[in-house]
C-alpha cells in the first residue's frame, strides 16, 4: 500500500481512495503480495526464448516489454511505467498460448506508485476454483515437472537437494513444504518427486 499508493498520490484524497479501493480489489481477486513465482508458474515460464531459464520474476527475459515498478501478487501483478503502456499489453498478448492459464493485461484507470505513472494489470486466470487460494497438484504437478525435467542432461552438472531448490519449486515467501502457492498437501507431493528424480542419477552427482 505505501509503496503503490504513495505520499505523492495521498496529497489528493479522492485519487488516493480510489487507488486504495481498487488496491484492495485486486487483492481480493489476485492473492496476497509475493517476492518471486515458482520458476514453473505461467507468469514467468510462458516465454518461447530461455526455455531452460529458471525464472522467477517476470521481465524481458521472459517475453514482457516496459516493464517498470513492479509488484507481485501470487496470481498476477502490477506494472507502472511512465510511459506507453500499450508496450507493455502488446507484449503480454504475443506470448503464447498457455495450456493451464490465460495470462491477459489491461491499463488501470486508477493512480498507481505515482501520479504520472501509467499501471497495467497482468493477470494469470487459471479458469479453475482456487479453493484455499493455493495452486491445485493437479495442475502445479505437471507444471513443475514440465519446467524440470526437460533440463536432464542439457547442461546440469549436479543434483540440487529440495533445500537448494524450494524457492524455485515453492516461490517466495516459502516455508518447508509450502508457500502462497501450494498449500502442505500438494507442497510435500512436489519434495516427493523431487527427491525420487533427484535419487535416480538422472541430474547427476547430488550437489552439496
Amino acid at each position: 500500500m505505501r509503496y503503490l499508493v504513495s505520499r505523492e498520490i495521498s496529497v489528493n484524497p479522492h485519487e488516493a481512495t480510489r487507488s486504495r479501493e481498487k488496491l484492495a480489489e485486486i487483492v481480493d481477486e489476485l492473492g496476497p503480495v509475493i517476492d518471486e513465482y515458482p520458476s514453473w508458474h505461467p507468469l514467468v515460464s510462458n516465454h518461447e526464448k530461455f526455455d531452460r531459464l529458471l525464472a522467477r520474476l517476470p521481465g524481458g527475459h521472459c517475453g514482457y516489454s516496459g516493464l517498470d515498478h513492479n509488484v507481485y501478487f501470487a496470481n498476477g501483478f502490477i506494472t507502472c511505467p511512465y510511459r506507453d503502456p500499450q508496450k507493455v499489453i502488446d507484449a503480454v498478448n504475443q506470448l503464447p498460448p498457455h495450456r493451464a492459464a490465460r495470462i491477459t493485461a489491461e491499463q488501470l484507470d486508477v493512480q498507481f506508485y505515482q501520479p504520472s505513472a501509467l499501471p497495467v494489470l497482468i493477470r494469470c486466470e487459471w479458469g479453475v476454483d482456487l479453493e484455499d487460494g493455493t495452486i491445485p497438484l493437479a495442475i502445479a504437478m505437471p507444471l513443475f515437472l514440465e519446467k524440470e525435467v526437460p533440463l536432464w542432461g542439457a547442461w546440469n552438472s549436479c543434483a540440487e537437494n529440495w533445500d537448494s531448490m524450494r524457492p524455485y519449486i515453492l516461490g517466495s515467501p516459502h516455508g518447508r513444504r509450502s508457500s502462497l502457492f501450494v498449500n502442505q498437501e500438494s507442497g510435500q507431493a512436489m519434495k516427493k518427486v523431487w527427491e525420487a528424480l533427484i535419487a535416480s542419477g538422472m541430474f547427476g552427482p547430488s550437489y552439496e
